[in-house]
């Protein structure tokens, strides 16, 4: 695969551009479900069931996945997540009229919101996997920053999409639109070269291999270290960054464009933050890059709780997201940068997991609390807690990239 290293520039482009593809459409019929159940059914119970059913099939595949992006190449890995994820919401588009229904309706979204999130489980330990294998390490950490820019631009972009789409055609308008860009994505993605693969032990059992990937992971001081910072990390986040729109509306007022706006800095924060990463390529030590968005998080964290200004809240908002670019930047790198290339996937599988893990832990806990406290004391004490975590991390995990 000399050609592949030859034009590893060329490859790594179109990845990135297939991937943000099938993200596109993905994000337009996530959104559309969540505003089709809530408009529908004004049920929080429906709404939680939709949550959890988006999470808790991606966390229990993870460790499967990062066997199977060891074992078997990533392309068709990718590739198949992509077509059971389109068959899933093609059947749902033909059979959407003869369901007449409401609950009938919901169920079954619901058990394709479980197949989205299952495929979304298989596919990211691969796709992680694949960028170290087509980018020269030195170029790491600005093509991941590139990536997260691309990302947080389809992120952005896909909510307006979503809605224009609701609001000119019907909510299967949007399922159409995903199983477009899923194809054109599937279409581009075999046009890639991909270096040859190192692969795992394939007679071994799954789980022999699963339990490998956890007794590898957290052998490795720096690796297994960062994997639980990264949860704690994610599960700290949930109180400023997931809980904005009930902070904003209990504190500043419960008006639309207050809670549009909380929304559009937030996207213009990551994205001048993939920009940033692509650009400047972080400090020398990715460990340095991860304490001091961190820091910057945990800053502006407290400043978000204390805030009695709606525009100083923003501004702390918009530095915030770019802190959360950083972190994830960092975290991809290092694990790029440092795992054993026949034990990636195994690895991207576990970070997967922390996030798709901690975050409904995260909601478990702080959201009975933001009924039972101010949401501001929520608040400042996650960014306190994240601030005893930077101090771990530059203390206790730097010493290992010297």
């Amino acid at each position: 695969m000399d050609q592949a290293r030859n034009h590893w520039k060329r490859n790594t482009v179109l990845f990135l551009v297939s991937q943000c593809m099938t993200l596109f459409g993905s994000m337009i019929v996530q959104m559309a479900i969540i505003w089709y159940v809530t408009l529908k059914t004004s049920s929080g119970g429906w709404v939680a069931a939709f949550t959890v059913c988006s999470y808790l099939p991606q966390f229990l595949i993870s460790f499967f996945a990062g066997v199977w992006a060891d074992r078997y190449s990533h392309k068709k890995l990718i590739v198949l997540a992509d077509a059971v994820i389109t068959l899933a919401t093609l059947i749902m588009f033909f059979v959407m009229p003869a369901i007449s229904s409401d609950s009938v309706l919901l169920s079954a979204l619901l058990v394709m919101s479980m197949i989205r999130s299952l495929g979304a489980g298989v596919q990211t330990p691969a796709v992680n996997a694949v960028i170290p294998r087509l980018v020269p390490e030195e170029h790491l950490m600005r093509y991941n920053g590139i990536n997260a820019t691309m990302q947080s631009i389809v992120q952005f972009a896909a909510p307006a999409a979503a809605g224009a789409v609701l609001s000119m055609g019907t909510f299967r308008s949007t399922l159409l639109i995903d199983i477009l860009t899923a194809l054109l994505g599937i279409g581009l993605l075999s046009c890639v070269l991909l270096p040859k693969q190192e692969s795992s032990n394939e007679n071994a059992s799954v789980w022999t291999e699963i339990k490998a990937g956890i007794r590898y992971s957290f052998a490795d001081k720096l690796i297994g270290k960062i994997l639980i910072v990264y949860g704690l990390y994610i599960l700290l986040c949930v109180p400023a960054g997931f809980m904005a729109a009930l902070l904003v509306s209990r504190v500043y007022g419960d008006v639309y464009w207050y809670l549009t706006a909380v929304e559009l800095v937030g996207f213009a924060g990551m994205t001048l933050g993939g920009v940033l990463m692509g650009v400047w390529g972080g400090f020398k030590s990715r460990v340095k890059t991860f304490a001091v968005g961190l820091l910057i998080l945990s800053i502006t964290t407290i400043g978000m709780g204390v805030s009695p200004y709606f525009i100083l809240y923003l501004v702390m908002m918009f530095v915030y997201s770019i802190a959360l670019t950083m972190i994830q930047t960092a975290t991809t790198t290092i694990i790029q940068e440092k795992a054993e290339s026949s034990m990636q996937g195994r690895v991207f599988g576990l970070m997967g997991a922390m996030y798709s893990g901690f975050l409904p832990v995260g909601m478990a806990i702080f959201g009975p609390l933001a009924d039972m406290m101010p949401m501001q004391w929520a608040i400042v004490g996650s960014g306190i807690a994240l601030i005893f975590v930077t101090v771990y991390v530059y203390s206790r995990i730097g010493s290992n990239l010297n």
